[in-house]
């Protein structure tokens, strides 16, 4: 069996000496430590190119996977089977897959010598061109921006020790929510379905079609502290943001959380375990919608913030072709079946 490790040295725990453990457990892989997208392409069209692995192990944090996956797809690279080392802050991906610590899972490949690993296929969303577990604009999108903004302040050496929860909680107290309470208050969004009839989740969790939710049916219009749409339950840190994000087979998990900044903090326990039901919470099962916002809004895909000047329409799409304006998402369906946590798309 093949074997290729990236090791992202700019995630939280990725560094030279995760490369050096690498190529000591796995001798026979071709191991890459990288700093810039400029080094992950060079690895792709100097090694992986030529020589393509059968199991390919990203290190790092969900942008690092979400990255890796997208520029393989660019060089119209098949992906080969993708294991997650989570070297990253939140590792929402891998925390979802059950993934262990780097160091034991390259100690696992290692153990199965020349036998394939067992795979589990997954289900993935396309956002602005880019396979990604999950996507969405609110609070999430301004924490991990307002987070990344709050570490560049620490000396390198003092990164680590910051903790990624304490840092998380750090930002959104003193950033982020003081910005809601005394800004301009939250985007509105219309979320206008564009597949097959809607589904909603009860409050017994259950999901159950939506009346009058066929096509071009509006299905939420008002506030909107947090909308996007997700495969995984996690976003990292073990925040269930997206509970619901396997109960329909073929379907995404939509929604749009309306309460205000003080209530979602009086809530956070609960947001964070992903309880249900939530007071201003509106879920959907949705193959494809358009959400229209009233201004510009930052958006994260697969835990990397992209900007605040993408277009105001986001489209989710089960498997049509890509359109290259406004934001858009297409639902890539793949089964899944138990095993240890790696997974393959098949692009």
């Amino acid at each position: 069996m093949s074997v290729a490790v990236m090791i992202n040295a700019r995630s939280r725990k990725g560094s030279e000496k995760m490369g050096s453990l690498a190529r000591e457990i796995l001798p026979g892989a071709r191991v890459e430590v990288t700093r810039s997208i400029e080094d992950a392409r060079r690895f792709i069209r100097e090694e992986l190119q030529p020589r393509p692995c059968d199991l390919l192990l990203s290190g790092g944090g969900d942008g690092t996977a979400v990255g890796l996956l997208n520029e393989m797809r660019d060089f119209g690279l098949a992906l080969p089977a993708l294991g997650l080392l989570p070297l990253g802050t939140g590792n929402g991906w891998a925390g979802e897959l059950g993934a262990p610590k780097a160091v034991k899972a390259l100690q696992y490949i290692a153990a199965l010598r020349n036998h394939a690993p067992p795979l589990r296929k997954f289900t993935l969303v396309e956002a602005e061109g880019r396979l990604t577990p999950f996507a969405g604009t609110g609070w999430d999108a301004e924490i991990i921006s307002d987070y990344q903004k709050q570490l560049a302040l620490f000396p390198p050496a003092l990164r680590e020790a910051q903790g990624a929860f304490v840092g998380y909680m750090r930002s959104m107290f003193t950033r982020t929510v003081p910005r809601h309470v005394f800004g301009s208050g939250p985007a509105h969004v219309t979320v206008i379905n564009t597949g097959e009839p809607a589904l909603t989740i009860n409050q017994a969790g259950e999901a159950v079609p939506v009346p009058n939710g066929e096509r071009g049916a509006v299905l939420y219009r008002g506030p909107a502290g947090v909308a996007g749409c997700s495969t995984t339950t996690e976003l990292g840190l073990h925040f269930r943001a997206f509970p619901f994000a396997h109960s329909v087979p073929g379907r995404m998990s939509v929604r749009v959380y309306a309460a205000s900044p003080l209530e979602g903090t009086r809530h956070m326990i609960r947001l964070w375990r992903g309880t249900h039901p939530i007071p201003n919470m509106h879920d959907w099962m949705l193959t494809s919608c358009r959400m229209e916002f009233d201004r510009d809004v930052p958006f994260e895909i697969g835990g990397d913030v992209v900007g605040t000047d993408a277009q105001s329409t986001s489209e989710l799409r089960p498997r049509q072709s890509k359109s290259s304006t406004g934001r858009n998402c297409e639902l890539k369906t793949r089964k899944e079946r138990e095993g240890w946590p790696l997974i393959r798309s098949d692009e």
